[in-house]
């Protein structure tokens, strides 16, 4: 099931990616005016454009130079479109060079902060404060020389004498800013996407967490009719959702199956059944497949490999259980769009594939079902919204994220049955802490990760030569992005104390420190 079967029911705005690290920020911007938006690369042909029917179109900033002669351009025929545009950066380059006027590289980039002069305080700047400079986002090396025709300056700064400008003539709305309102470090940037979306598409405010489980569930009903559909039920907020949303369109014809791959949290197979058997009263059918997986794992050291292994076992695993059932034709999954991002590259857009989530690429290209994924167009901020809307108990909602290929992507190395228990065991160990000190809702995610090496350490007076555990927690808002938490010192020196006195095999434990730029959040 594709997103766009249900989205067409909301107003869109459309985000032609050009490859800038900011696209999922301008996406998730417009989300939070309860607008739909989407994201689309810029290789888009017009004809697939316009089929989203929009009510506005933003291109966004990217690395290229519009000079070079293998710039990414703007899809064949969207000038001509009466549908009202905002470039970006980049976006703001590529309409300058395709409508006639100049645009060559700065003698001073501005990267960082810089003041903004507002020249015309209507339109995009209504609202904004009056004679006042604003500090905005720069991140450019070009500049614009000359405007096109029709085109007016509305704002400047000391280095870019046209830092954003409108369109005057007869022709469609075009707006361009050379700075990035999507980000946090831009003074009222929220309000200027707000005068673009609102005021100048005219979109309405229908992009809300009872209008999307509506016709989610609708969809789903529709695209399931008479048949059967099984789930995969990880436990996690994603799985969850997914398995009550679908729950609650077709009822009974949804069968959920907990493979238990031997890589779960410890005890969480029995948490499982107790809550969606005897809460949701779902048919709910726990499989035991951990000593398949880890035969399938074998020795693997690689990441990817592990991911892709993970996946064919999960399919195969589906494919025997579904045989019990009759025929069953779909399968529910949880997969979310920062998954879609980081697998895909934005729909095949020109950022780069960071890596392979084992519900998308690690999927096998040919298998039975047919895919629902109903939370494929959200972040995790609004499966969580959907969830509470769907009344799933906060214990659930605000479970912290938990990857698909479980904890085998948090030993780094090949996975055994020792390092299995010895993970997770420390890993029990993050959790209650973390619990115990009150921060569970504070951190995005807190967890344990088993190190390849060994370190040389002293107990009861004796050398020892023993595994090293890592702690991994960060703050975040949808995974996107993330900064490793400053845990209290006190809280640290519990967690290395407990884990290094109960877990066998351990002697030593470090704290990770790095963000998310550059690093990822999970260490695989």
């Amino acid at each position: 099931m594709q997103t766009e079967e249900f989205d067409i029911q909301h107003e869109t705005i459309l985000i032609i990616d050009f490859g800038s690290q900011y696209t999922q920020l301008i996406a998730r911007r417009i989300r939070e005016l309860h607008v739909h938006s989407a994201i689309l690369p810029v290789s888009t042909d017009l004809e697939t454009i316009l089929q989203h029917q929009p009510k506005g179109i933003i291109l966004s900033g990217g690395p290229a130079s519009v000079i070079d002669a293998e710039a990414p351009r703007l899809p064949a025929g969207l000038l001509s479109q009466s549908i009202p545009l905002l470039g970006i950066c980049y976006g703001m380059q590529v309409i300058t060079h395709e409508l006639g006027g100049e645009v060559d590289h700065a003698a001073e980039r501005e990267y960082g902060r810089a003041e903004l002069i507002i020249d015309d305080e209507t339109d995009l700047f209504q609202g904004l404060p009056s004679h006042a400079s604003i500090p905005v986002w720069m991140s450019h090396g070009d500049r614009i020389i000359h405007m096109p025709e029709g085109f007016v300056r509305i704002a400047h700064t000391q280095n870019s004498p046209v830092a954003a400008m409108k369109r005057i003539d007869s022709g469609s709305p075009i707006f361009c800013l050379q700075f990035h309102p999507e980000v946090a470090h831009t003074a009222h940037g929220s309000t200027m996407l707000a005068n673009f979306v609102l005021r100048i598409c005219g979109c309405r405010q229908t992009w809300t967490m009872p209008s999307i489980a509506d016709s989610m569930i609708r969809t789903i009903r529709q695209t399931v009719g008479t048949g059967k559909a099984i789930c995969a039920l990880s436990g996690g907020v994603d799985s969850a959702v997914a398995a009550v949303l679908t729950h609650r369109a077709i009822g009974d014809q949804l069968h959920c199956f907990c493979i238990d791959h031997g890589l779960m949290r410890k005890q969480e197979i029995a948490h499982l059944q107790a809550l969606f058997s005897q809460h949701y009263h779902m048919n709910v059918h726990i499989v035991d497949r951990s000593t398949a997986f880890l035969k399938a794992l074998g020795r693997t050291t690689d990441p990817e490999r592990k991911r892709k292994i993970i996946g064919r076992q999960f399919i195969k695993a589906f494919e025997a259980e579904a045989r019990h059932l009759g025929n069953v034709e779909f399968l529910v999954q949880g997969t979310l769009y920062p998954d879609v991002i980081e697998s895909t590259s934005v729909n095949g857009g020109p950022s780069a594939t960071i890596k392979t989530h084992h519900n998308v690429g690690g999927l096998p290209t040919r298998m039975k079902f047919r895919l629902i994924e109903p939370l494929r167009d959200l972040f995790k901020d609004e499966v969580r919204q959907l969830g509470l809307e769907l009344g799933l108990p906060e214990e659930v909602v605000w479970r912290q994220p938990f990857p698909g290929p479980g904890l085998a992507i948090r030993i780094i190395g090949a996975v055994t049955a020792e390092r299995l228990a010895q993970l997770q065991e420390a890993d029990a160990i993050v959790t209650e802490e973390i619990r115990k000190a009150g921060l569970s809702r504070e951190i995005w995610q807190a967890f344990a990760v088993l190190l390849p090496i060994h370190t040389v350490g002293v107990m009861g007076d004796q050398r020892t030569y023993e595994s090293v555990i890592a702690i991994r927690a960060v703050t975040s808002v949808d995974g996107m992005t993330a900064d490793w938490a400053p845990l209290p010192h006190e809280l640290l020196g519990r967690l290395s104390s407990r884990i290094i006195n109960e877990v066998a095999g351990v002697n030593r434990v470090v704290y990770d420190i790095s963000s998310k730029p550059p690093a990822t959040i999970e260490w695989e």
